[in-house]
């Protein structure tokens, strides 16, 4: 007996030494750690894995061995960063021009009152309480609460960028800052060159850069390098990296991507989404190509027929919900992960700051700066008095899970008669 778990053993620990000798190759470290590199410029394999007569004794030794040696590596490049850390960065400088709807919003370059900052120690614990208590109580359900975090499709998790340098995972939630949040990730995990050197200043890079998946090592990615380990590594990192994510109030983020979705000139979205909105809830049967053709000849969808979209059935019968309206939850996955950080956009400059600080690397950079006409809560009334009631309240049914789980208040005034 005790020979037979030795010999498992010895083929569990080989398979392991192969592994790293294949990222070694693969990944040209160098030396044999296990820094996770966030360039995927080259093909990888399927990697070896664990016969599946090795029990229950052999997988907690994989996850014993992986956990140790993630752990020294992380160590190994904290360390190695404060050695090297650079000169305090000078002030962001403005983006360039020629993104549409960067241009439209503007930027908010005022200097922030250093007496409001909350008190952000208390304020984390409560936003963490709240999700902890809601996702144990068994009388508050939603869709796919009740699943394990091995249940979820690798695609639901492509929203979980990782950074293996500094020892971060932030899940980003559209029309929430995530460009921003994204060009700091790409800024900290340095998965981006400008001319041969990482990129120092998140407002230096390119929005077209920033929301190229290839930019970014996300948890959906570690099977195609990982083979059967991507859950074993993905379960070492949730527990030893700090988690964050940012959220907004439900409906002002569905006005914000309605803003920039349909009212700004998007090829895009007009051929995916506008069209069949203009043709099924706006009766119109001939429409043109173009988003620039459909706009000049006043042809536009309206917010009415986005809500419709969104509460028609058929409308997830065909595909899920685009990214910029889905649900946090079905994005994030606050019950199968525990988050270290929720932030609120609300709360989007004393959040960045305070974050940055847990994370030791505001030496390294500054949060940019809000916009100036970012889309506010006070508009809601506005925005919705052309839709009936009783669409108001289903659609607050759809999202009323992102409501209590992050706290927001029930908007009661939009919910009446």
């Amino acid at each position: 007996m005790t020979k037979a778990r030795l010999f498992r053993l010895s083929v569990v620990l080989g398979s392991i030494f192969m592994i790293l000798l294949i990222i070694v190759y693969w990944d040209n470290v160098g030396t044999a750690h296990f820094y996770l590199h966030t360039t995927f410029s080259r093909p990888h394999g399927v990697l070896p894995t664990v016969a599946k007569d090795g029990g229950q004794d052999s997988m907690s030794d994989v996850d014993e061995f992986l956990e140790k040696l993630l752990s020294s590596d992380l160590k190994r490049d904290v360390g190695l960063g404060q050695k090297t850390e650079p000169p305090a960065p000078h002030a962001s400088a403005r983006p360039v021009a020629g993104n549409l709807e960067e241009n439209v919003r503007g930027y908010d370059w005022s200097t922030r009152d250093a007496g409001a900052i909350l008190d952000q120690e208390q304020l984390q614990a409560e936003r963490r309480r709240t999700l902890r208590e809601l996702c144990a109580n068994s009388s508050f359900a939603f869709p796919t609460k009740e699943r394990s975090f091995d249940d979820i499709p690798n695609y639901e998790l492509n929203h979980l960028i990782v950074d293996d340098r500094h020892g971060v995972i932030y899940c980003y939630v559209p029309k929430v800052a995530c460009t921003n949040w994204k060009r700091v990730m790409i800024v900290l995990s340095e998965s981006l060159m400008d001319q041969g050197v990482p990129y120092a200043d998140p407002l230096d890079i390119p929005r077209e850069h920033v929301h190229n998946t290839s930019t970014h090592f996300t948890f959906n990615k570690f099977w195609r390098r990982y083979g059967k380990f991507s859950r074993h590594l993905m379960k070492i990192k949730l527990k030893k990296y700090t988690k964050f994510l940012f959220v907004r109030d439900p409906f002002v983020r569905l006005i914000s991507a309605f803003r920039s979705k349909f009212e700004l000139e998007n090829e895009e979205f007009y051929r995916r989404f506008a069209i069949p909105m203009l043709k099924l809830y706006s009766n119109h049967t001939s429409l043109p190509t173009s988003v620039s053709d459909a706009f000049e000849a006043g042809l536009r969808v309206s917010f009415s027929d986005f809500i419709q979209y969104l509460l028609d059935p058929r409308t997830e019968k065909l595909a899920p919900f685009n990214e910029h309206w889905r649900q946090v939850y079905r994005l994030c996955h606050p019950c199968q992960i525990e988050y270290d950080f929720v932030g609120k956009l609300e709360t989007l400059d004393e959040d960045a700051a305070h974050l940055l600080q847990l994370l030791k690397v505001e030496h390294l950079l500054r949060f940019p700066p809000s916009y100036r006409n970012r889309t506010a809560s006070s508009w809601e009334d506005d925005w919705f008095a052309k839709i009936p009631v009783a669409w108001r309240r289903q659609l607050y049914k759809l999202y009323e899970a992102d409501f209590v789980l992050f706290g927001y208040p029930k908007p009661e005034s939009l919910l009446q008669n």
